[in-house]
């Protein structure tokens, strides 16, 4: 994100918890079963934990995680745990103090490795570290992160850029695709062994011995959307169907208005129709470029 979009002043209003939780038990009256909080940052938010316990109680919701940068998890974490969160993925993009500064622009590597540190000791919640790989940036401490594998049971997984980086350095010879990112993993590990990989996924390795594995989400090179069941609601309460859709449904001012409950399923029942089979292309096969993904919600 654009340091000038740090003091956003786009007139964006946040939901309240009521809003949020209405949102949610809709959708999974809808069919939804799984809700993951992302962001932004959601430990921003001071109700988080009443938010997973909320979710987890909704009829229809079977699994509630959460996706962080892991810096506010020493002030969230053990609300966070007795409100039955089931899953964690931090984000994480360097090992090493000097480039974690250079990337986020905040001196809190300290902070954040602690907290990471915490999470791997827990191993009650599974947890997954994304790790968006740049060539030149961080792609030669792909081993410090698989070594995390050795002692924990935890995926650490491998993430091509998407194209919704605010403009900044996508385009730039820093992107590192899918089958390079597998060479260098190849370069570290000779040994290592192919797994069944999830669905977005794709690859998934491990070492003889190791507790947890790593693999390669190729986020760009290649295309999930005839599998993508997945639907995306923003900050400013829009609920969208692909992350490179403009403008979404705008649930928010249906709550905030009154609709009733089977108005706002219809408007979900709208998003699912409008999902396209391609999201990378329009129905003139032009490119579909999106928001800045610190617009979407990571």
């Amino acid at each position: 994100m654009r340091e000038e979009h740090e003091s956003d002043s786009s007139g964006r209003t946040k939901m309240s918890f009521t809003e949020l939780t209405t949102l949610i038990s809709v959708l999974a009256e809808a069919g939804i079963t799984k809700i993951r909080l992302t962001g932004g940052e959601p430990l921003l938010r001071g109700d988080i934990a009443d938010l997973v316990a909320t979710a987890k109680n909704t009829p229809g919701i079977k699994t509630v995680s959460i996706t962080t940068n892991g810096l506010l998890l020493d002030r969230h974490l053990d609300t966070l745990l007795s409100a039955g969160i089931d899953a964690v993925n931090m984000s994480i993009d360097s090992l090493r103090a000097d480039r974690f500064l250079a990337i986020t622009r905040r001196n809190e590597f300290e902070r954040a490795k602690a907290n990471l540190d915490k999470l791997l000791s827990l191993e009650s919640v599974p947890l997954k570290i994304n790790v968006v790989m740049l060539r030149g940036i961080n792609d030669d401490e792909i081993k410090d992160f698989t070594n995390l594998t050795r002692e924990h049971p935890i995926s650490v997984r491998f993430m091509e850029l998407q194209p919704f980086d605010d403009h900044q350095i996508w385009r730039t010879g820093k992107f590192l695709g899918m089958d390079k990112i597998r060479g260098l993993l190849q370069s570290a590990h000779p040994g290592m062994e192919e797994l069944q990989g999830s669905g977005t996924e794709y690859f998934s390795f491990t070492l003889p011995g190791y507790r947890g594995s790593w693999a390669i989400i190729p986020a760009y090179t290649r295309n999930f959307c005839s599998r993508c069941n997945r639907l995306r609601v923003r900050a400013d309460g829009h609920l969208v169907s692909c992350l490179y859709e403009k403008e979404g449904i705008d649930m928010l001012s249906a709550i905030r208005n009154g609709e009733s409950r089977e108005n706002l399923l219809e408007l979900v029942r709208q998003s699912v129709r409008l999902k396209p089979e391609d999201g990378k292309t329009t129905d003139r096969g032009e490119s579909s470029m999106g928001r800045s993904m610190s617009e979407i919600g990571g």
